[in-house]
C-alpha cells in the first residue's frame, strides 16, 4: 500500500553555497540525510531541492547525474553549456515553469537575466534510477484523475494552491492541500489515481529505480 508524507516548504532549511551564490533547500532526498548512507553532499540516488540563485557563476559538476531544472520565480536565467572553444548552447529559463535538462557532467555557466532568481532542481542518478518531471496545471475545477505508477512521486506545488486527493485503502481516501512550496511524497504509488482541485500549477516528479 502506498505511504504518504506532507513536506511543508516553510519547515525546509537553507543552506549557503559554498561559493556565495545561493541558497539551497532541500526537499528530499534518498538515501535521506542522517541515515548513515551517505545523502550527504553528491552521494544520493535522488535529490529535490528549491534554490534560490543570488548571482551569476558555474554551477557544481555531478558526475553520472541527469539534472532537471525548472524555474519557479524571477526574471530567469540563461544556462550556457561551456565546451573547449566556448560557447556551444544555451537555454533560457524566461518564464515560470520553464524547464531546463542538462547532464550533471556539463559546464554550464548561469547568467542571470534581472536578478535573483528561484529553481526547483531534480537530480537522479543515471545508474540506478529515472526520474520523470510533468507540469500539472489546474484552474478551479477538479480534474480528470491522473494515474500515479513509480517508486516514489513527488508532487510539488510551483504555484496557487492545490487539493491532492489519493485513495490509501478500500472507501477510503485523502485530501491534502498544498499551498505554494509545499510537497507530497508518496512512495509505491502503483497505478494509484489522484485528482486535483484549485487553482495552481503542480510539478509531478516520478522516480523509478533500475536496480
Amino acid at each position: 500500500m502506498a505511504s504518504v508524507t506532507l513536506i511543508r516548504g516553510a519547515s525546509l532549511v537553507a543552506a549557503p553555497w559554498k561559493n556565495g551564490g545561493g541558497l539551497t533547500r532541500e526537499v528530499a532526498a534518498f538515501p535521506p540525510p542522517g541515515s548513515g548512507q551517505g545523502a550527504a553532499g553528491s552521494d544520493f540516488l535522488w535529490r529535490v531541492s528549491v534554490a534560490d540563485v543570488e548571482q551569476a557563476g558555474p554551477f557544481s559538476r555531478f558526475d553520472g547525474v541527469e539534472r532537471t531544472l525548472v524555474l519557479l520565480s524571477g526574471a530567469g536565467m540563461l544556462l550556457d553549456e561551456i565546451g573547449d572553444a566556448g560557447v556551444v548552447a544555451t537555454q533560457a529559463l524566461r518564464q515560470p515553469l520553464d524547464i531546463a535538462r542538462f547532464s550533471g557532467e556539463t559546464r554550464i555557466d548561469a547568467r542571470l537575466v534581472d536578478g535573483a532568481t528561484r529553481d526547483f532542481n531534480l537530480m537522479v542518478r543515471r545508474d540506478v534510477a529515472q526520474g520523470e518531471m510533468d507540469v500539472w496545471r489546474t484552474g478551479g475545477q477538479a480534474d480528470a484523475p491522473r494515474s500515479l505508477d513509480g517508486d516514489v512521486v513527488l508532487l510539488f506545488c510551483a504555484s496557487g494552491a492545490v487539493t491532492v486527493t489519493v485513495p490509501l485503502a478500500a472507501e477510503h481516501a485523502q485530501a491534502v492541500r498544498l499551498d505554494s512550496g509545499d510537497t507530497l511524497r508518496i512512495d509505491g504509488p502503483n497505478a494509484l489515481a489522484c485528482a486535483l482541485a484549485g487553482e495552481g500549477a503542480v510539478l509531478a516528479i516520478t522516480i523509478h529505480y533500475t536496480r
